[in-house]
């Protein structure tokens, strides 16, 4: 009984140092969210007003822009899949993968090669574990991410872009990244980058109708000058979309486990309890046996 108690005594106290840590961990991701979604809310509004601001260059002008044409024969696609650096976070790492994956499933149904790009350590991890190619990686700066990375992912995308399928580069970029939806939901999306999905202006939300432009210079130049910052701000948007929801997912899945190991501690703490009171009846029974056997050797 008293070996049982030890071992029930040690999973209570092992079980409260992992709360300990877990719910410290709980709260530095609820500190980190508030500033991760406040650098979201400020790049949207830039990141959608450039994009508009292309795609009414491309719907009002009759260039043939080489990032905004469609390519008749598209032969090799780029997928870029944000991950994380670190773990300890439910779902999210291996929702967005699995996402990458199917996406590049289905381009490859479609007949056309995939070339990856890698942001974050769990995604370079997975590729290099199972073997699988990729053309570019960048880690160590998924929780606050800074804008040179953006700069940096961009002008490779747009190198590559350049070149083309048939030259080694890609002849389209889809971005795969977990976007944040509230605090308890993360979704996984998809976005074509390049290229630029053009839709005719329409009334925007309340009856708002977008503004036309005038272009000046002509109008190659000014898509020479936005598409640039076009495809940095949404990249950088990207990667703080998916800042935040891997603080959003982290701050769950610890919140998670403090509460598994308070179940665990009352668990033991009950299992503890029924020992300890079956060892005390045996030593009461102990007694009273002795007593008798004393009472009727007399």
């Amino acid at each position: 009984m008293g070996a049982q108690l030890r071992v029930y005594k040690q999973k209570i106290n092992s079980a409260q140092t992992t709360k300990k840590i877990t719910k410290a961990m709980e709260l530095i991701a609820a500190s980190r969210i508030q500033k991760a979604m406040a650098r979201v809310r400020a790049s949207s509004p830039f990141a959608n007003a450039v994009t508009r601001a292309v795609s009414a260059v491309a719907t009002h002008s009759d260039v043939d822009h080489p990032l905004t044409a469609e390519r008749v024969d598209i032969r090799r696609s780029a997928v870029v899949i944000f991950a994380s650096d670190r773990g300890l976070a439910g779902a999210f790492n291996s929702q967005i993968l699995r996402e990458g994956l199917e996406l590049a499933a289905l381009l490859r149904s479609q007949g056309k090669e995939v070339a990856f790009y890698l942001v974050g350590r769990k995604a370079v991890g997975y590729f290099q574990f199972r073997r699988l190619a990729t053309e570019a990686e960048w880690t160590g700066d998924t929780d606050t991410p800074q804008f040179r990375t953006a700069e940096e992912i961009a002008a490779t995308l747009i190198d590559a872009y350049n070149r083309g399928g048939g030259e080694g580069g890609v002849d389209e970029i889809h971005l795969v990244y977990n976007r944040f939806v509230s605090m308890m939901t993360q979704s996984p999306e998809s976005v074509r980058l390049l290229p630029l999905e053009v839709v005719e202006a329409e009334e925007g939300p309340g009856g708002q109708v977008y503004p036309l432009y005038e272009f000046e210079p002509e109008a190659e130049t000014v898509l020479d000058a936005l598409l640039p910052v076009y495809i940095q701000s949404r990249v950088f948007n990207a990667l703080l979309q998916s800042s935040a929801a891997k603080h959003a997912a982290t701050q769950k899945a610890m919140k998670s486990a403090s509460d598994n190991a308070d179940k665990l501690i009352t668990d033991y703490t009950r299992l503890r309890n029924n020992a300890r009171q079956a060892e005390i009846t045996q030593q009461i029974a102990e007694i009273v046996g002795g007593a008798d056997a004393l009472a009727s050797g007399k």
